[in-house]
């Protein structure tokens, strides 16, 4: 026998091998008890979507639920378009804005893996104008003027990474941000078809941090700049990178930066809400931006909010970092990188109860506390209506899908639907 072909059986011999082997190559629909769920606590989700869907409170709303590689919940609910009557169905296409910081931060980890940068290094070294940083010192709302001083520090990969770079966001970040990104033109991200990353971000690096490198959690483009530090390291366009390293190997097939003519008839119109009740987003559009973003021939693909995509595509994504890395044959992250990635990256600073990894909000046991979800489960979504946790203690995947902004007529519809799907879980149910 051939040394190579022994030490393979012999490898695959020990328990471990045969866990791993044991494991779902790639999601599958499967019957809600052979992953040790409850029909009937399922069919407590069915009544919570009918609800806000069904008084007109969200427009459409979709769900899917996976343990252990197995997806026993995946439905819609109301409609696509209102008007029209049009029901809602699991494969449309919607605009996930925020959830598109964690691709661009694991479509970054792939280079971490090879070797392409430390979590420490300066971005200056990748991006010049970064270099010497100044911070905000005094700001003069009447003409948007302002003083600086210098910054104690360069900003890390890691803090960006974190938020806690001092980057904040134009139009919905401080007063501040949006004046001074106004003034120097840098794109929100949401609805910014024109340009390109490179010139954009080479501005905001000659901008004042809003506050000390490190210091505390501030929202903002942050991953916009590390979807140009992809660029850089990669020598390709952002869309062409992600495509390549992430779409592709994980078959997430309708997930696009700027949806292609034979797919934007499933992108699902976008919402808002006026004196109470639900209506079509106007043409003109909020927050500068036009809600047929994602149908326009754009260039500008930022890191940090461009991306529409399903349900389904974002739950592949989910499923691999669940896995550990691996997802359909495909080894895309090394075990200890997925590991790092989903840990407290942002040391004694804090984001709300919970702390924040390379790319995830992460649930300290007092956020625990506070939403039902099981500590160091990762999370985070987007501004129009997505939500999506990962919990690895009870090898969860759960998304929730709706495109409205504002929502502030359901703000229960999240807690309560985190609620029910662990309320559905065989083993919680007995433990009580």
């Amino acid at each position: 026998m051939k040394p190579l072909v022994l030490s393979s059986l012999l490898l695959l011999s020990s328990p471990a091998a045969f866990a791993q082997l044991a494991k779902p190559a790639a999601l599958r629909v499967a019957a809600p008890a052979t992953a040790e769920v409850s029909p009937e606590g399922l069919q407590r989700i069915d009544q919570l979507l009918q609800e806000v869907t069904g008084d007109g409170r969200v427009p459409g709303a979709i769900a899917l639920v996976a343990r252990d590689g197995k997806v026993v919940y995946r439905k819609a609910f109301g409609y696509s378009d209102v008007a029209a009557k049009t029901p809602l169905k699991p494969d449309a296409i919607e605009r996930i804005a925020s959830q598109t910081k964690a691709i661009t931060s694991i479509g970054l980890m792939l280079l971490y893996d090879e070797g392409k940068f430390k979590l420490d290094d300066p971005i200056s070294k990748y991006l010049p104008t970064f270099r010497n940083p100044q911070v905000l010192a005094t700001f003069n709302e009447k003409d948007s003027t302002y003083t600086t001083v210098p910054a104690r520090g360069e900003v890390t990969i890691r803090q960006l990474f974190t938020h806690t770079s001092g980057i904040g966001y134009p139009v919905i970040g401080s007063k501040e941000a949006r004046a001074i990104y106004a003034k120097a033109y840098i794109p929100s991200g949401i609805g910014s078809p024109g340009g390109t990353l490179a010139p954009a971000i080479d501005r905001l690096g000659t901008l004042p941090l809003l506050h000390q490198p490190g210091e505390r959690f501030t929202y903002g483009v942050s991953i916009d700049v590390l979807g140009r530090l992809i660029e850089v390291l990669s020598q390709q366009p952002l869309d062409q990178y992600l495509r390549a390293r992430l779409f592709e190997p994980l078959g997430m097939r309708d997930t696009y930066f700027y949806l292609p003519a034979a797919k934007q008839a499933r992108l699902v119109p976008l919402y808002t809400e006026y004196q109470g009740k639900t209506l079509p987003m106007p043409a003109s559009g909020m927050l500068g931006l036009r809600p047929d973003y994602p149908k326009q021939p754009g260039t500008y693909f930022s890191g940090g909010a461009g991306l529409s995509s399903t349900i389904d595509d974002y739950a592949a994504f989910l499923q691999m970092m669940l896995n550990g890395g691996t997802y359909n044959g495909h080894r895309l992250l090394k075990p200890e990188t997925v590991q790092l990635i989903t840990q407290n990256q942002m040391g004694d600073v804090s984001q709300g109860l919970n702390k924040f990894g390379l790319g995830f909000s992460i649930v300290t046991p007092q956020g625990a506390a506070q939403t039902g979800q099981t500590a160091s489960s990762y999370e985070w979504g987007g501004i129009f209506g997505t939500d999506y946790w990962v919990d690895p203690t009870e090898k969860l995947v759960v998304l929730l899908y709706t495109q409205k902004y504002p929502h502030t007529n359901t703000p229960d519809m999240v807690p309560r639907f985190r609620k029910l799907v662990y309320g559905a879980l065989a083993k919680r149910q007995a433990s009580k």
